[in-house]
């Protein structure tokens, strides 16, 4: 394991297009490392040079071709940031050019002539860790905020970019570190010399920083929902209006409605925002005894899709009474799972509901009013837990969980050592809080290997 207490030594310098593919305004190449100001001079046609300007001046001018010293490729404008006050800690050049595939990569290409290597995925990120620029969880809260579906996942992982997250795991951190070390100093005393009130503080302090981690993981659930999305399937029989709930949900015709039964074959998934998070719903194939084998596969893939949801809606047909399947079918769904859109209200209803389990959350509506949809919304939102403002709070992810569990569980093993224990035992308890300092390490980044920054920066875009 590795740590970040000093700045990496790079030797090698890095340059990499930092902005989307496609036409747009404005196209920039990203150049970091110790050859940067030295490769900005080689490329650039204007005055002054690069390596004389002050930090962080823009300058204007143009950029040489790779091949021949006077060829002008691009007119552009040239940011230069000398480390240490850069994203990545070391000296950094930014060439905004005009958007478009040509002219960037082109300029890409003169970079990389004067001397430079293409970034790998997520390596300006990457270097701004390894340098002290940001920890572990701030990383990854670029990613994040980069990948952001919502206006509220967005606020989130700026909370965390700014440290929030970091903090509270730091302050836990701090106090299981100072109690392994009281907790060493009882060994140099016997048990009748040891007084309790040190015991009883070490305890305390461990507790209260069970307490703030269990606090932490309490904002996976939120986390999962803001960084992937609710997963929503639409299910129940033919001909029951889940396409159309679909459509009015997105508010577009996205899904064919037809009176034919077996119109849709396959899920169909598309995406929507309720409360700052993002759904993301399936249309599903009508569930039904099916002779073709086309229809037959849909049905097989709707059931799949049931199964891997964060929540199921169950169109039912007002209109019709509910079959002893059907009954028989939403016994077995989970109330936390489920919701019941009882539709065709307005053609008079003859379904009973005492046929459907008490504990499932239902709607009563049609579809064919404009106020359906939002009704719909606000049931989603009732069975997400989903608040209406927010305020913006860092959540972890799934590694962080996973890590998180496994310092709470050592946590968990020292307490109950030192609550049957006399000062032998502990030794045995200092060791499982010295593993869960481990684990609580690898979240921010105190502890880390090579091929755990590889698992996280892989999964960045080229040039950030």
């Amino acid at each position: 394991m590795n740590t970040t207490d000093h700045a990496q030594d790079f030797t090698d310098t890095i340059a990499a297009i930092a902005t989307a593919p496609g036409e747009a305004g404005i196209a920039i190449v990203r150049i970091s490392g110790p050859e940067a100001l030295r490769i900005a001079d080689d490329v650039f046609a204007g005055t002054p040079r690069p390596s004389a300007a002050p930090a962080r001046r823009v300058l204007y001018g143009g950029i040489r071709g790779e091949g021949t010293a006077d060829s002008k490729i691009d007119e552009v404008i040239l940011l230069v940031f000398r480390a240490p006050r850069s994203y990545t800690r070391e000296d950094v050049v930014e060439i905004q050019g005009h958007g478009g595939q040509v002219s960037v990569r082109r300029i890409l290409r003169a970079v990389l002539a004067r001397g430079a290597r293409l970034a790998e995925p997520g390596e300006f990120t990457r270097r701004a860790f390894l340098n002290g620029r940001l920890d572990l969880v701030q990383a990854e809260a670029v990613a994040d905020l980069i990948r952001a579906q919502s206006e509220r996942a967005a606020s989130g992982a700026l909370e965390q970019l700014a440290g929030s997250l970091s903090v509270a795991l730091e302050t836990c951190y701090d106090d299981i570190l100072s109690s392994v070390a009281d907790l060493e100093a009882t060994m140099d005393f016997s048990e009748d010399e040891l007084p309790d009130s040190i015991l009883t503080g070490i305890e305390e302090r461990l507790r209260e920083a069970r307490k703030q981690i269990t606090g932490i993981l309490d904002t996976w659930d939120e986390g999962h929902l803001l960084r992937e999305g609710a997963r929503v399937v639409i299910s129940g029989n033919p001909n029951v209006g889940k396409s159309t709930l679909m459509n009015r949900l997105l508010g577009r015709e996205r899904s064919i409605v037809t009176d034919i039964p077996g119109t849709t074959r396959d899920t169909i998934e598309e995406q929507f925002v309720v409360n700052g998070i993002p759904i993301r719903i399936i249309d599903t194939a009508g569930l039904r005894d099916a002779d073709c084998a086309v229809e037959r596969e849909g049905i097989r893939r709707a059931e799949s899709a049931i199964e891997a949801a964060d929540l199921n809606v169950i169109v039912l047909d007002g209109s019709q009474k509910l079959t002893a399947r059907d009954a028989s079918w939403m016994a077995g769904q989970m109330p936390e799972r489920a919701l019941v859109v009882v539709n065709k209200a307005d053609l008079g209803l003859r379904l009973e509901m005492d046929q459907i389990p008490v504990a499932l959350p239902r709607v009563v509506v049609s579809l064919l009013a404009a106020e359906a949809a939002d009704q719909v919304k606000a049931a989603l939102a009732a069975l997400l837990q989903l608040g209406e403002s927010p305020l913006p709070h860092a959540t972890i992810s799934e590694r962080h969980r996973a890590v998180l569990d496994v310092a709470l569980a050592e946590l968990d093993q020292a307490l109950g050592v030192l609550v049957r224990a006399d000062v032998d035992g502990h030794l045995l308890a200092a060791e499982h809080l010295r593993a869960a300092l481990m684990s609580m390490g690898t979240v921010t980044g105190r502890e880390y290997s090579d091929e755990l920054l590889d698992s996280i920066f892989s999964r960045f875009c080229i040039g950030k």
